[in-house]
């Protein structure tokens, strides 16, 4: 069963992004910040990560650009719902750091599951 690491600072996203992805068949991991999602991933690597831009203690790009330089094969979607900004202000560095897809908040069932399939497979 493939894995997954979703890392957000919002509880109800992350048991929602839980709930989903489990449902499709995958196994997740819940981290509530990026330094707890990097210090998860290397002791128990997964097969992709969902990652929230703007979050406490070490946000998103920072986290995806330690992931990246360590383990530059792991594929990522980058999350955002902007915060103060338009989340494509977030969203599009987020590719140039290494994100394999990108998606804004709110995105449904379907979008999710398809980009992860898009990604790693069933």
């Amino acid at each position: 069963m493939k894995r997954i690491l979703i890392i957000d600072d919002e509880v109800h996203i992350l048991l929602m992004l839980k709930k989903m992805l489990e449902k499709a068949g995958y196994e997740v991991d819940l981290a509530r910040n990026g330094q707890e999602g990097i210090d998860l991933y290397n002791k128990s690597p997964v097969d992709l990560i969902i990652t929230d831009i703007v979050m406490p203690e070490k946000e998103g790009l920072e986290t995806i650009v330690d992931i990246k330089s360590k383990h530059p094969e792991i594929k990522i979607i980058a999350i955002s719902g902007g915060g103060r900004m338009d989340p494509r202000e977030y969203l599009e560095p987020a590719k140039h750091f290494g994100a394999s897809k990108i998606l804004k908040k709110p995105f449904n069932q379907k979008e999710i599951v398809s980009a992860v399939k898009e990604l790693i497979g069933d």
